[in-house]
């Protein structure tokens, strides 16, 4: 079978890597190469360099829905496209090629967090459950009939860069299993059930500011769920304390301390006060400095007392 793979990101990467163990004859479609860092150094998507290591053929566009787009996926005339996490969307144009569709892994178990976050969201939610959904691609986001689903219960200290690096081989495995299915004609397609379908957007540098008021579960989440990006921040004076890691503890605040207050010291570590419980901050970032456990922080800069914003 001819499949044209199209995905971007890291996540895509074991996908792409278990396919090109398969007998299937592969070209890769992906995004152009973007600067990165702050010497902006022009650098190719994860899944050109993956691609490039296998040895396979590389399509870069910025709109694959262009007439230079179309053309060279008609070139390369694919019986089936295999898409995870290629970050643009299909025309009817691109979706007419293959005679046998286009099959997507998608981060969450669908309809639930449909969009362009939903491994995040699901972890800021506090999911319990999570998983990769293997679904037919249609024009509408995700909307797609469901072929199979994956579950995996998700840790309560799982951050969202973990949880993406066992999806990625949870949805690489999925979708080998979907193919197989499809060319021993046993697929069965399920609609998804509308009613129940959610929405996430895609996080935004804002998107970690952490809501102190809120319960300590609720904080913990957003936490985990923004860590590696966009990072949960609050504010210790007028500068941004990054957040990013915590454990529930069973510590006490201090009498008097404010909802937000830190307390805690270099021996036992450094604690959030919440609205109902506290937090001990095993992991945090001052601006300009590195990530330090809370107990190496405080060696350095002892903000016990201080009240986060």
């Amino acid at each position: 079978m001819r499949i044209a793979f199209f995905g971007t990101p890291e996540f895509a990467v074991p996908t792409l890597q278990a396919l090109a163990r398969t007998d299937h004859t592969l070209a890769v479609f992906t995004q152009p190469d973007r600067p990165v860092g702050r010497k902006a150094i022009l650098t190719p998507p994860p899944v050109k360099a993956a691609a490039l290591e296998l040895g396979l053929p590389v399509y870069q566009f910025e709109k694959i829905r262009s007439a230079e787009g179309c053309a060279a996926i008609r070139a390369f005339g694919p019986d089936l496209y295999a898409v995870v996490a290629f970050g643009q969307l299909f025309s009817e144009e691109n979706l007419s090629i293959p005679p046998l569709g286009a099959i997507n892994v998608h981060g969450s178990l669908l309809p639930l967090y449909r969009g362009a976050s939903p491994m995040q969201q699901s972890v800021i939610d506090g999911q319990a459950v999570v998983g990769v959904s293997t679904m037919q691609l249609v024009k509408r986001m995700d909307a797609g009939d469901v072929l199979m689903t994956a579950e995996t219960p998700l840790g309560e200290n799982e951050t969202y860069g973990e949880l993406s690096v066992r999806l990625a081989e949870l949805g690489a495995s999925l979708f080998l299993k979907t193919l197989d299915a499809l060319e021993r004609g046993d697929l069965t397609p399920q609609p998804q059930d509308e009613a129940k379908a959610t929405y996430c957007r895609m996080l935004t540098r804002d998107s970690g500011k952490i809501d102190l008021a809120a319960s300590r579960q609720v904080i913990h989440n957003l936490i985990r769920g923004t860590n590696p990006w966009p990072g949960a921040y609050a504010l210790l004076g007028e500068e941004k304390l990054k957040l990013w890691r915590t454990v529930l503890s069973d510590a006490e605040a201090p009498s008097g301390l404010p909802v937000g207050g830190l307390f805690g010291d270099a021996r036992k570590g450094l604690f959030l006060h919440c609205a109902d419980g506290a937090l001990e901050i095993t992991e945090l970032q001052a601006p300009g400095g590195r990530k330090l456990d809370g107990k190496a922080f405080l060696r350095g800069k002892n903000i016990v007392g201080s009240v986060l914003s």
